[in-house]
């Protein structure tokens, strides 16, 4: 609080004043013989004023008491009152609104009943003056300290802010790093199941058939470099190297053919509808849809054949992946390739549905929407 660091100096300094003026007064002006109180009172109230910050109420009621018997019964008329002011701002400021008003409120009583005698220090003007000055005192240390709670809220709603924003971009990165994980995933878990396909095929046609194994190579070869691109894209923005990573997606449905072509299966593909104007994100993410219901396909389903439609109509982008094979790649929706499609279309307010076809074979369908 401003005046627990100020307040020692203040109290020393307007002590000073009050007693200075009483002995000046004692001194130079003229006055009846004086007492005891005239020396005791001041002192006291002067000692529980420079106290009055750790013991508001306590320095109000001895400075109070000093005042009331100070006028009645010392012979001088020092400016004792300015203490009395200063301790009953004080004990409102520190919130003790109520006792600073039932002592003001006893004080002007007991002033007006001591002045009631033959001998009057105070007159009616000066009586009022001083009771308008108690209730100003209790008034303005009352909005002081009304004024630095609310600052006080005010910097603790400003903290509790600044906190929720941090805890906001704590979660978006990880959010960002779950997404790029969730990348890598797909990248990585599909190109290298290609490229063991085609090593495969490759081991297999060597001595048989060269140039089906050359072909299995050179699959081999592409797939592994564009599985090193797409790594440093998906690196470059986790460090935030804007540079070093290229300016569009890896996948998209413009690329579809080469998608396709990169499982090595054989797979008849439908468009319909306009590919060109979908939206960046929902276009990567149908495109990575594609990549892994195919690469499932390679994996599972003992067959290398699959049916892709795409289409666009009515504001929604449909996708669909069948095969027809003896195998399975659901079990009941534990796969992570599942997952992460489910989790993707989710993302943009989709739905993507996996499972056996009753005809026999596998299905798997997303509808991401174009719009809201």
């Amino acid at each position: 609080m401003r005046e627990s660091r100020t307040g020692t100096p203040v109290s020393v300094g307007v002590v000073a004043v009050v007693l200075g003026v009483t002995l000046v007064t004692a001194l130079v002006g003229p006055h009846p013989p004086l007492n005891a109180l005239d020396l005791i009172l001041p002192l006291a109230a002067g000692a529980a004023t420079l106290a009055r910050l750790r013991h508001p109420v306590a320095a109000l009621v001895v400075v109070t008491a000093a005042v009331v018997a100070y006028y009645p019964f010392a012979r001088l008329d020092g400016p004792l009152l300015v203490l009395l002011f200063v301790v009953l701002y004080t004990t409102a400021d520190r919130g003790h609104l109520v006792a600073a008003g039932a002592v003001g409120a006893a004080a002007l009583l007991a002033l007006g009943f001591g002045e009631s005698g033959d001998v009057r220090h105070i007159d009616d003007s000066m009586f009022l003056s001083i009771m308008g000055w108690v209730v100003a005192c209790i008034a303005f240390g009352g909005v002081t300290r009304n004024r630095r709670a609310y600052l006080q809220e005010a910097e603790r709603r400003a903290r509790e802010a600044e906190h929720g924003r941090e805890a906001e971009a704590r979660r978006r990165a990880g959010e960002e790093r779950l997404r790029i994980a969730r990348e890598l995933h797909d990248v990585l878990g599909h190109n290298i199941s290609m490229i063991n396909v085609q090593a495969a095929a490759a081991l297999h046609g060597l001595k048989k058939r060269p140039e089906e194994a050359e072909t299995a190579l050179r699959t081999i070869k592409e797939t592994s470099k564009e599985t090193l691109r797409e790594l440093r894209t998906t690196l470059g923005v986790l460090r935030q190297v804007d540079e070093a990573a290229p300016t569009g997606p890896a996948d998209s449905l413009a690329r579809v053919d080469a998608l396709v072509a990169a499982t090595g299966l054989s797979v008849r593909t439908e468009l319909s509808g306009p590919l060109g104007d979908v939206p960046t994100e929902i276009d990567l993410a149908a495109a990575r849809i594609v990549r892994e219901a195919l690469t499932n396909v390679s994996r599972h389903s003992g067959t290398n054949a699959a049916t892709l439609t795409i289409t666009n109509e009515s504001g929604h982008l449909v996708i669909r992946v069948e095969d027809d094979g003896p195998g399975a790649t659901y079990t009941e929706g534990s796969g992570f390739g599942v997952l992460g499609m489910r989790e993707r279309a989710a993302a943009l307010g989709g739905t993507l549905e996996a499972g056996p076809r009753p005809e026999g074979g596998f299905r798997v369908v997303a509808d991401l929407p174009l719009r809201g």
